[in-house]
């Protein structure tokens, strides 16, 4: 929307900016228990069950101690609990699949590794590169080359097709919005590019593509590090994990925006996978100089009392990283969102923040349109025609422009944060309120405490109004300071 100007339509099609088919696995879960916190529960689960998985696959070549250290370290990695600590996403499902083809392959079970392939890249378009970088050690360390030429070029060939055959069927996304928000330095002045001209335009820019790749240097720099932290920086002198985990890694860092280099945000999970198996071949004794052997041909390292003892500090330092993070604002209640300013959340006052929002939600039938602030979105994300504020139009299956309904808004929130990260959004939603409610577009037909609905085409309820009028002034001195 934001590089075409355009209004927000119901008939937009997601497989046209990012195939997932994937999900349709969870469709059933979804259709039985359609709201928010099962899909919570099923994030938490994939990632449980992806290192259970972890812990199979250390087996393969460490003891049983070595092996749990492991796998102690991913269900405390920074990059595993915050991604996890968001709403549902679609690369939750990273970690188990890729590590389920590698145990796949060392267990030569052929038909699951090609299963699990199908998987992989049905997950998202981009996943596709995570099974590249799985192909590559198969085909660099010698072990399975002829499989692991043919799991690369199916992920080149998949990728190229599907980005730019098959995507488009549906719509011009990809090439308008994903590869601009993603790429587009590298292809300045056109309002679209396919995967092939990023590409192209990548190769014919060398000296771009190495800015690129270390900038911003200190960003990058924690980046990588809180991927190596929790197992105690192995990764780093482990040759498997660079070749796994270089080719998803190597799209973060080139890729542009705030959200590739942030550990604690979902892209982070398709790095993980390569990076602990690095690790688990590094323990298992394989090397450049030993890749192609079996595992019972090599000889394991030993985990001696000193290193074991800066591990588990490492682990520790790295859950003390994720606590004081606070990833996605799930952990509130513990920490500060803000020190200076003091900005925090109690759990007994969010508790009480949640009966009031519910109490006007229960006012909006379950067919109507809403416009709605972030943090409520999640709880009305079932209904068809939803939108965040301040906006109020979108484009309906009849392909009109409409406005919205309703529109409820959280403003004690917003009012509450201001001090910390900004007030332009409660100005904005403050000074839209006041224009549709002038005009008789909306009325205000509730107010508790901060928590604001109003309804198109009916007039404002008196004490609603009078409620909102009040706080109306308490914003103004924050907005005037």
């Amino acid at each position: 929307m934001v590089h075409s100007g355009e209004v927000p339509s119901v008939s937009y099609h997601r497989l046209g900016q990012h195939f997932t088919p994937a999900l349709l696995l969870w469709l059933p879960l979804y259709a039985l228990f359609p709201y928010p916190v099962p899909l919570s529960v099923l994030q938490v689960v994939l990632v449980t069950a992806a290192g259970l998985v972890l812990y199979a696959l250390a087996r393969q070549y460490l003891e049983p101690h070595l092996a749990a250290m492991i796998t102690v370290s991913f269900y405390c990695a920074n990059s595993v609990l915050g991604p996890t600590l968001a709403n549902f996403h679609d690369l939750c499902q990273i970690p188990l699949y890729v590590f389920g083809i590698l145990l796949a392959m060392e267990k030569r079970w052929w038909w699951l590794f090609a299963s699990l392939c199908l998987l992989i890249v049905a997950i998202r378009e981009d996943s596709s590169i995570a099974l590249f970088g799985v192909g590559l050690y198969m085909l660099a360390s010698r072990r399975f080359p002829r499989i692991g030429l043919a799991v690369c070029s199916f992920a080149v060939a998949y990728t190229i097709a599907l980005t730019n055959l098959i995507m488009p069927l549906f719509s011009d996304d990809i090439s308008k919005r994903f590869m601009l928000e993603r790429f587009g330095q590298y292809v300045q002045g056109t309002d679209s590019a396919s995967t092939l001209d990023v590409i192209w335009t990548m190769v014919s820019q060398p000296r771009l593509l190495v800015q690129e790749l270390f900038s911003p240097p200190g960003g990058t720099i924690r980046y990588l590090l809180g991927h190596w932290l929790p197992l105690a920086f192995i990764p780093v002198i482990a040759p498997s994990a660079w070749i796994v985990a270089g080719p998803p890694l190597l799209k973060l860092l080139l890729g542009k925006g705030v959200s590739v280099l942030a550990i604690t945000i979902r892209y982070a999970l398709s790095v993980v996978p390569g990076l602990f198996y690095g690790a688990i071949l590094w323990w298992g004794g394989q090397g450049f100089r030993e890749w192609g052997q079996k595992p019972e041909n090599l000889q394991p390292r030993k985990l001696i009392p000193p290193f074991r003892r800066f591990w588990l500090f490492c682990i520790g330092l790295t859950l003390v990283f994720t606590i004081t993070s606070n990833p996605n604002r799930t952990l509130y209640f513990l920490i500060p969102d803000s020190v200076q300013p003091w900005v925090y959340v109690s759990l007994p006052e969010q508790w009480q923040r949640v009966g009031e929002i519910r109490s006007l939600l229960a006012k909006i039938p379950s067919g109507a349109s809403v416009a709605a602030t972030t943090y409520i979105i999640p709880h009305l994300s079932g209904r068809r025609e939803i939108i965040r504020l301040p906006s109020l139009e979108l484009k309906d299956d009849r392909e009109e422009v409409i406005k919205v309904d309703y529109a409820i808004a959280d403003l004690w929130r917003l009012r509450r944060y201001s001090v910390a990260f900004g007030d332009d959004l409660l100005r904005a939603i403050a000074a839209l309120i006041e224009r549709v409610t002038e005009n008789g577009e909306y009325g205000i037909t509730g107010f508790n405490n901060g928590v604001i609905l109003l309804q198109r085409g009916v007039p404002s309820h008196g004490e609603a109004m009078a409620a909102w009028g009040a706080f109306h002034q308490e914003i103004d001195t924050i907005l005037e300071d």
